[in-house]
């Protein structure tokens, strides 16, 4: 019960937090500048990261800082829940994310995006997603931006083998940045379409950035592979340290072993 009622208060802190900010900064946010722009809104994520930890007791850890490279950069991370959007923001200087276009329709959030310049994309389309997606990417790095891309495409349950989409690849081939893989174990804390959020610690690593350079195989093998094993690592930990953790077979076969990252 009392997990119940604090995953209560906090989704309804979290929401009605992003909603007030919306209607309290609109006046000013479109007028301010960039830089007081991205305070309002990373201050608007350290809050989630306050009320996720102060509410839900789900605290949150962010290690490898200092793998993120100065300058632009493509940062590719795993994606099991919106933990993973707004605890990336406080660590990036300013950070472009590629998201989908169906976020830029929503009031008010919609024209905040579009204020910090982020890339949507509409995967119901067939042509010119990539081109438009690197056209985006090209201007944002212009800038001296970060490019954050989260490769598998859409949000994942822990333990699942999800291919790679190409978006990836074609984004460090077109821009010949370095690409900063990012793993984490969100998805057992805050889990994909549930209301409950579980007690314990999120833990996102930043591993070594992977150069320019690499052909198609050998960039997303050593993408994939990174990303896979240091999350079921992550994910190890935190089912040892919390066996009452909720997990399910998929997630019980990847940590025996049974299933490994394969190869793009």
């Amino acid at each position: 019960m009392t997990r119940l009622l604090r995953s209560l208060a906090f989704n309804l802190a979290f929401y009605l937090n992003l909603t007030l900010q919306l209607i309290v900064f609109a006046p000013v946010f479109f007028f301010v500048s960039e830089e007081r722009a991205w305070r309002i809104v990373k201050n608007w994520a350290r809050s989630s990261l306050w009320l996720l930890r102060h509410l839900a007791g789900v605290s949150s850890e962010v290690v490898g800082r200092q793998n993120i490279p100065a300058g632009p950069v493509i940062v590719a991370s795993k994606h099991q829940s919106y933990w993973d959007v707004f605890a990336l923001l406080p660590e990036l200087e300013k950070p472009t994310f590629i998201l989908k276009k169906e976020l830029m329709r929503v009031p008010i959030f919609g024209a905040f995006a579009s204020r910090m310049k982020m890339i949507p994309i509409d995967r119901a389309r067939r042509g010119g997603v990539i081109a438009s997606m690197i056209e985006g990417a090209h201007a944002a790095v212009a800038e001296g931006r970060q490019i954050v891309i989260f490769p598998e495409g859409t949000r994942t349950l822990p333990g699942d083998e999800v291919e790679y989409r190409q978006g990836v690849y074609r984004l460090y081939e077109a821009l010949g940045l370095p690409v900063v893989p990012v793993a984490l174990n969100s998805g057992v804390f805050w889990p994909r379409r549930s209301f409950l959020r579980h007690p314990g610690t999120i833990r996102a690593a930043i591993l070594d950035p992977i150069a320019p350079g690499l052909a198609r195989q050998a960039f997303l093998g050593r993408l994939r592979g990174g990303i896979e094993t240091s999350s079921t690592d992550l994910l190890r930990e935190a089912v040892e340290y919390d066996p009452t953790l909720p997990i399910d077979d998929a997630v019980r076969d990847r940590l025996s072993g049974g299933r490994d990252a394969p190869a793009a």
